[in-house]
């Protein structure tokens, strides 16, 4: 099983879509919440080259983007195998 961390904010539909995609998977993820902490905002922009918007994803250290990207891979029938599924 793959590896995901999510960094998201409390009030993003997006970040909750992405999440809500995931969870119809059955995999687990690490939900790494920015709202509070620009540190960890800090992070994720620096991991993602540079993005500032949530969600950022990451499937086994890989960057994936956002809700966006995850949902296309979806439809390309290519998150899968990153899922391990």
């Amino acid at each position: 099983m793959a590896f995901i961390e999510i960094y998201s904010t409390g009030v993003c539909p997006y970040c909750k879509m992405a999440k809500s995609l995931l969870d119809k998977k059955g995999v687990g993820f690490t939900e790494i919440m920015v709202d509070n902490d620009p540190s960890l905002m800090q992070e994720a922009i620096k991991r993602s080259g540079g993005r500032r918007t949530v969600p950022q994803i990451f499937i086994d250290d890989k960057h994936v983007g956002g809700y966006d990207e995850l949902n296309d891979l979806d439809r390309q029938g290519r998150l899968d195998p990153l899922l391990g599924q």
